[in-house]
């Protein structure tokens, strides 16, 4: 069955008014010290309420999870108060929002955690950069080798997502994702490029999806399954990430989502010049394993959006970029009214200017 971005969906308990997602974007606004969602973080959700879903910023779920400054996080009584205004404040304006349970693990450097090295599956470098302030000034650094997370250690990541995913719903969010993908934490236990692990969570694809499954069973077993989703990355190669086997491990990962009842899955497709295509064979397939909503982000705009969602091979479309600058973006589509442009400058920290300072189309 086709359908349109206008057209109200069920995802899962929600009641969505129309198919327009706004994707999680990492801004970096949160107040410092402690990592506490603001008041302008707040206005800035605010503003795309018009959104059928608000996908929040990712955040971390423990100090351990932080990998980039100004990210806020969700462990904190201060975090929790936080982002209580963002979603009091959306659910006023009339949106609905979930919250993104993020940890990066090797995507983060040893200034975040009194001098020691990140955790990973194994102690391999991702050979990248993460944004980090110091001195006022922010700029890009040299990822460190990571430490092999030790079996014990892993329950309690675990743990650090369930409760995460608990102090979200007492925030007043209307569900959680898990965000596994991206070169992340949980993505980095599903490729054989990050994974070299010789216990029950490394090898065959059955074990390097145990983590996913793990911290996803927890999670839906504190919220419940029908306010929790899952971001994945099939495509994505960044970050010494382009693992031969992630397709099947996606596929065997979207199987036991199935079997645990989430939400939707949200595809994140790579987004820059000649990235990898995603195939439609790979979409049926995702299909015939995954019965709930499919999301789909990456250089989506209103006529491709249209497209995919008239195949049947996605319920909603996320937008990221156009939302930055056109707060009102499901009504300039509605419309056909243009789009505005975003300052690049502004993208990462600094105050309201490229944040909340964009205005809704005045005609």
């Amino acid at each position: 069955m086709s359908h349109s971005l206008f057209e109200p969906l069920r995802l899962g308990a929600l009641a969505l008014p129309n198919r327009i997602v706004m994707s999680p974007m990492t801004r970096a606004r949160s107040a410092q010290p402690g990592n506490v969602p603001s008041e302008a973080m707040a206005r800035y959700y605010a503003q795309r309420a018009g959104a059928g879903l608000i996908v929040s910023e990712a955040t971390q779920v423990s100090p351990q999870g932080q990998g980039y400054s100004f990210t806020p996080g969700i462990h904190s009584d201060a975090q929790v108060a936080g982002w209580r205004r963002v979603a009091d404040a959306v659910r006023a304006a009339g949106g609905r929002m979930f919250l993104q349970l993020w940890h990066v693990g090797r995507m983060s450097h040893e200034s975040f955690h009194a001098g020691a090295a990140p955790v990973a599956p194994s102690a391999l470098s991702p050979q990248a950069q993460v944004w980090i302030v110091r001195d006022g000034v922010g700029a890009m650094v040299d990822c460190p080798v990571p430490r092999a997370l030790r079996r014990d250690e892993i329950a309690g990541v675990v743990e650090q997502f369930r409760r995460g995913a608990a102090n979200a719903i007492a925030a007043g969010f209307d569900g959680v994702e898990i965000h596994a993908a991206n070169g992340y934490l949980i993505d980095q236990f599903l490729r054989t490029t990050s994974n070299r692990r010789e216990d029950d969570y490394g090898g065959p694809i059955a074990n390097r999806v145990r983590f996913l499954d793990e911290v996803t069973r927890a999670v839906a077993g504190e919220v419940g399954a029908q306010r929790t989703g899952v971001r994945l990355a099939p495509y994505i190669t960044a970050r010494d990430m382009n693992c031969p086997q992630i397709v099947p491990a996606i596929l065997e990962a979207a199987r036991r989502l199935q079997a645990i009842g989430v939400a939707y899955l949200h595809l994140s497709e790579a987004d820059w010049d000649d990235a990898p295509h995603v195939p439609d064979s790979f979409r049926h397939e995702l299909r015939a394993r995954y019965r709930g909503a499919l999301i789909v982000a990456g250089r989506y705009d209103r006529a491709r959006g249209e497209r995919i969602l008239a195949s049947g091979l996605a319920d909603a479309v996320a937008f990221g970029r156009p939302f930055i600058a056109n707060p009102d973006l499901p009504a300039r589509y509605a419309h056909d009214w243009p789009l505005a442009a975003f300052d690049p400058a502004t993208l990462f920290g600094g105050d309201e200017r490229g944040y909340t300072s964009y205005p809704a189309y005045a005609g």
